[in-house]
C-alpha cells in the first residue's frame, strides 16, 4: 500500500525463470502484488515466481500484448505499475515514481530509459530503432516522447476503460502511451530511470518487431480518432468476476 493506493506489479513473462527471480526479489515492500503472467513458458517461470510469492496468471495466447491486456484485466491495484521480467527495469525505482505520480495528480507515467547504472550501452541498432520509432511518433502524434518503445508504465488502473488498448503483439508499448497522451481527459509523464543489463536471453526479434511497430505507427494514424470517438460512446465496464480467474493464487504478499 502506497498512500492509501494498492500497488499492482505486472509482469509478462516467456521463459524467464532466471531474470523474473531477479525482478521479484527486488521489488520494494509497498509493492501490494506482483502479477506475473506466465505466457506458456516451458521453463521453471510459473514456479518460481510461486515460489517467492508472486501470482501466476497463465495466458497460453502467445504475445507481449496479449500477456500485459491479460494481466491488466487481472491486476487487484488502484494502480499499475509494468516491467519486463528480464531485469532491465528497476524495481526500486518504484516508490519515487509513484511519489510523482500521485504528488503532481498524473493518470499515466512512462519511463524513459536515461542510461545504464553499469555505463552499458545498449546495441547501436537497438537505439537506432527506438530513435527512430520515437521520432516517427512525435511527427504523426504530435507529442513529445523520447523513449516510446518503453515497457515500464506506472498508471491509475481506471484510465484503461478510457483507452482500452487493442495489440496482442510489441506495438502493445506504443500504443498504450498514445492513447493515454493524446487523451484529453488523461494527464501523462515521461520520467527518465536507470535500466540494467538483461537477464536471460532476448527474445526480440528487431527487424521484425521494428518493420511491425513502425506499420503499426502509420496504421493507427488513420485510426485514432475514430476509436477515441467510440470510447467516448462506451460504457464503463464492470470489474470481472475475479472468482472465475483461472489463477494459481499465490502466499501472501505483506505490506509494510
Amino acid at each position: 500500500m502506497f498512500r492509501g493506493k494498492r500497488i499492482t506489479v505486472v509482469i509478462p513473462c516467456y521463459n524467464e525463470e532466471e531474470g523474473v527471480r531477479t525482478v521479484i526479489e527486488q521489488m520494494p515492500p509497498i509493492v501490494d502484488e506482483i502479477l506475473v503472467v506466465d505466457n506458456a513458458s516451458t521453463d521453471r517461470t510459473a514456479e518460481v515466481a510461486r515460489e517467492l510469492g508472486a501470482r501466476v496468471v497463465h495466458e497460453s495466447r502467445k504475445g507481449y500484448g496479449r500477456a500485459y491486456r491479460t494481466g491488466f484485466e487481472k491486476a487487484r491495484g488502484d494502480i499499475i505499475v509494468t516491467m519486463d521480467g528480464d531485469g532491465t527495469y528497476p524495481p526500486n525505482s518504484i516508490p519515487l515514481l509513484l511519489t510523482v505520480l500521485l504528488e503532481e495528480k498524473v493518470d499515466f507515467m512512462t519511463a524513459r530509459r536515461w542510461r545504464s547504472k553499469n555505463d552499458n550501452s545498449k546495441s547501436p541498432l537497438r537505439l537506432l530503432g527506438n530513435a527512430i520509432l520515437s521520432s516517427v511518433t512525435m511527427v504523426l502524434y504530435r507529442r513529445f516522447l523520447i523513449d516510446s518503445q518503453s515497457g515500464m508504465w506506472v498508471f491509475r488502473r481506471d484510465i484503461l476503460q478510457k483507452i482500452d488498448p487493442q495489440s496482442d503483439g510489441m506495438a502493445l508499448s506504443q500504443e498504450l502511451k498514445i492513447l493515454a497522451f493524446t487523451h484529453p481527459d488523461i494527464v501523462c509523464l515521461e520520467m527518465p530511470i536507470y535500466y540494467g543489463e538483461r537477464v536471460g536471453e532476448s527474445k526480440l526479434n528487431l527487424w521484425r518487431d521494428g518493420f511491425g511497430n513502425l506499420w503499426h505507427l502509420f496504421s493507427m494514424r488513420f485510426t485514432l480518432r475514430s476509436r477515441q470517438r467510440a470510447m467516448t460512446q462506451i460504457t464503463p465496464l464492470t470489474p470481472v468476476a475475479r472468482e472465475e480467474e483461472s489463477v494459481e493464487e499465490p502466499r501472501a504478499r505483506q505490506a509494510p
